[in-house]
């Protein structure tokens, strides 16, 4: 399988959605951060402010950030987070 090539217009693309999930995380005070695209097409964003700390931000992450980003950019496979807070229980 060929590699993808992650140039400005893919980013744009990526930034492009979650621009589109961005208001509602800032109405809780959080926000996401793009780090990196591996080359198993893996997008890894770092959860700042509340999103960071939110027992919920898993739930966030798989059901809003992640379908958001691979509905504009199918090419990637997944969303992780680097630093999501686990979910106790």
């Amino acid at each position: 399988m060929a590699a993808i090539n992650v140039d400005e217009n893919f980013l744009n693309r990526i930034e492009g959605a979650l621009d589109t999930i961005r208001p509602y995380l800032e109405a809780d005070g959080g926000n996401v951060k793009v780090l990196e695209v591996t080359d198993e097409m893996v997008l890894k964003l770092e959860l700042l402010g509340a999103c960071g700390s939110c027992p919920m931000s898993a739930m966030t992450l798989k059901a809003g950030v992640e379908q958001a980003v691979l509905r504009a950019v199918p090419e990637l496979v997944s969303v992780e987070a680097i630093n999501l807070t686990p979910i106790d229980g």
